[in-house]
């Protein structure tokens, strides 16, 4: 989630942070590491984070392009299901499917509108960060064996639907949570059991809700002057660079989670957030 109540994350500019690399290198690390972890469930918030630590923080427009990649990305691979959902919406499946979809995203733009006008505030330190990296992984362990036990389910109830419209929110307001972690894994809980499924209502919730919040940013920046300064060399080789890589990532996930859980992505969030948690100092 950015700054305000934009649904997703461009992290905060940190004091003192110098680029310690070639500025097109940086472009293209960070574009990979927007596109790899924006819609695994590990948080792509940590890992900008953690990464612009060290590699210096970009602006806000810059952060708001690569993650407009990345969900570019995932509409090239739902495109089929997205058109044969829009092109026959008269069927009553595919009406009820669409209603959930739109019920979900309002919810989401709702409290997210609600939350920027409160005057929401990301963290500047990476601490909140691995917390939220490690108890959300314990989180995933624990969803995943309670979903387990459930009959295998594809059908996205109402209930899903709205719990995965107010996941979207739990996970902006706390970074590091993961938008796809806290969507699928409420979905499977709530009643779409089955991991392919639960993943592709959480994803098609994700691209409106997601184009929403970068378009928002991206008014806001350019109303206020913020792309006049832009290296914009950098800033397409970034769009690209996420672009490509979130595409191989989600086609990849989606044909892992066919026959495989979702543990080891748990235990990688567990372990990155205790490291970060014992090497950084207290506060950092």
């Amino acid at each position: 989630m950015r700054r305000g109540a934009d649904l997703s994350y461009a992290p905060q500019p940190l004091e003192g942070c110098k680029r310690t690399v070639p500025d097109f290198l940086n472009a293209i690390l960070l574009g990979i590491i927007e596109g790899v972890t924006e819609f695994l469930p590990i948080s792509s918030t940590g890992h900008l984070l953690i990464a612009e630590r060290w590699l210096g923080a970009r602006s806000d427009l810059f952060n708001v392009v690569i993650q407009a990649g990345a969900i570019l990305a995932v509409t090239f691979i739902y495109w089929g299901r997205i058109w044969e959902l829009l092109v026959n919406w008269r069927r009553p499946e595919n009406r009820d499917y669409l209603m959930k979809l739109i019920v979900a995203f309002l919810i989401t733009a709702a409290l997210g509108l609600i939350v920027t006008k409160m005057g929401f505030k990301l963290p500047d330190h990476i601490t909140p960060i691995a917390w939220a990296l490690v108890i959300g992984g314990v989180w995933m362990l624990a969803a995943e064996r309670l979903a387990a036990r459930q009959a295998d389910r594809t059908e996205v109830t109402w209930r899903v639907a709205i719990l995965v419209g107010l996941a979207q929110i739990v996970a902006g307001v706390f970074p590091g949570t993961s938008r796809s972690a806290a969507t699928i894994f409420t979905a499977m809980l709530a009643g779409t059991s089955n991991r392919a499924a639960a993943t592709e209502f959480a994803f098609l919730v994700g691209i409106p809700t997601m184009y929403a919040a970068s378009a928002y940013e991206l008014f806001k920046q350019f109303r206020h002057g913020g792309a006049v300064q832009e290296d914009w060399t950098a800033l397409v080789i970034a769009f690209v660079v996420s672009t490509i890589t979130a595409f191989v990532a989600v086609k990849w996930l989606l044909g892992y989670i066919r026959s495989h859980r979702f543990t080891p992505f748990a235990i990688y969030r567990i372990v990155l957030g205790a490291a970060l948690l014992l090497l950084l100092p207290a506060g950092g």
